[in-house]
């Protein structure tokens, strides 16, 4: 048997903010939950709630709407981890895709550079800082990390031996859950962008 056997690594991506309603990309800038996102992080609760969590160890990216989401789920004892922050999207915070793309056709943040931001070699590092930190307490318990929609598939990707580019093929939902885990001693991913409701959107 081995020691991750039922291990879960669970991400928790906060509640929508008016700037994630309109899909406008949020770093550094600190918006609020909507009164939708508080609904979405309550819901997201009672999600995580049916998963049974075992002492959960909880960590959150240090912005407003990632511990208020934490918060409002009813996760306690959090622990704030500043690598946890979103990708830093330099001079394209606040700007939408079709945009940036007004002046870069075709860009994206899986494969375009980030002016003033952040490189995906830097995003990379802070990932794999994130779960070599997690992995060693799965041996007995859960791990929930609260954080954003980019870092977030980031995560997955890293989990799951990818390059940084392939988290373009892990939507993340706003309030949604992802649960990471083993199968024979190889890290795999058992449940994807989960809402409250059961689906992936």
């Amino acid at each position: 048997m081995s020691a991750y056997d039922g291990a879960r690594l669970i991400l928790l991506r906060h509640g929508e903010t008016a700037w994630s309603r309109e899909r406008r990309h949020t770093s550094r800038t600190d918006l609020p939950l909507t009164v939708h996102g508080e609904r979405q992080a309550e819901a997201a609760g009672r999600l995580l709630s049916s998963l049974q969590l075992r002492r959960p160890l909880v960590h959150t990216s240090p912005r407003h709407r990632a511990v208020r989401t934490a918060e409002l789920a009813g996760l306690t004892d959090i622990v704030i981890d500043d690598d946890l922050a979103e990708w830093d999207y330099g001079a394209y915070e606040g700007l939408t895709t079709p945009h940036i793309r007004e002046a870069v056709p075709g860009w994206t943040i899986w494969t375009g550079e980030v002016p003033e931001g952040e490189s995906a070699n830097q995003v990379r590092a802070r990932a794999d800082r994130v779960l070599a930190a997690a992995v060693p307490a799965l041996t007995d318990r859960d791990v929930v990390l609260v954080g954003h929609g980019h870092l977030s598939r980031v995560l997955i990707a890293r989990w799951a031996d990818f390059d940084v580019r392939e988290g373009r093929r892990f939507a993340m939902s706003t309030g949604a859950a992802t649960v990471l885990g083993y199968e024979h001693d190889t890290r795999t991913i058992h449940a994807h962008n989960l809402t409250p409701e059961g689906a992936s959107l």
